[in-house]
């Protein structure tokens, strides 16, 4: 037997011993936790035109002040405030201190190096508004020391242990204050 028959016997027989570890099994965790619950299917807009570019920004600030990404946790609602009249072709469409919530839908904390921690902000739901028509979601950044680490890393590795030192250098916290300004759009437009 050649080469080739040889390692594609073994391909075969290793398939054929293994073949029952590959096949499908029903998850327990799942059939366990989540069999008696009835999960809503979100909602896809299908009905829709994305080529409209036409948006007005809305301009919010958070409620109560967050002091950091340490107090949040996700799926917690946050309630933000207009701050200005969102106004469309001479009309207000969002009247100045209408109260906007959102949803945390993830939270990533700072790491080594510089790295920041950030929060998305998303589902964002403002009375009279259909939702379908507003930004699906906002970034929040804490400070990024990476581009001040890089550079002292690398300058510091002619000197064996020393480089490694700023591995330790953590990025800032996410803050959001209620005079600090976030802004999401809305498109007039979309369905």
């Amino acid at each position: 037997m050649n080469r080739l028959g040889r390692v594609f016997l073994i391909l075969v027989l290793l398939f054929l011993s293994f073949g029952k570890s590959f096949a499908l099994t029903e998850d327990e965790l799942v059939k366990t936790t989540l069999s008696n619950k009835n999960i809503e299917k979100p909602y896809t807009n299908l009905d829709y035109n994305y080529e409209d570019t036409d948006t007005v920004d809305v301009k919010l600030s958070v409620l109560e002040d967050i002091k950091n990404e340490k107090y949040l946790h996700e799926g917690q609602i946050i309630k933000f405030q207009v701050v200005r009249d969102v106004k469309y072709q001479n009309e207000i469409v969002i009247k100045h201190g209408t109260i906007a919530t959102a949803r945390v839908e993830t939270i990533i904390a700072n790491g080594m190096n510089g790295i920041p921690a950030s929060v998305v902000f998303g589902d964002f739901n403002i009375e009279g508004v259909p939702w379908s028509k507003l930004t699906s979601n906002y970034e929040k950044f804490g400070l990024d020391l990476s581009l001040m680490v890089y550079p002292i890393k690398w300058a510091l590795t002619i000197l064996p242990p020393t480089g490694t030192l700023t591995n330790f250098i953590k990025g800032g916290h996410v803050k959001l204050k209620s005079k600090n300004i976030i802004t999401i759009k809305y498109h007039p437009n979309w369905n």
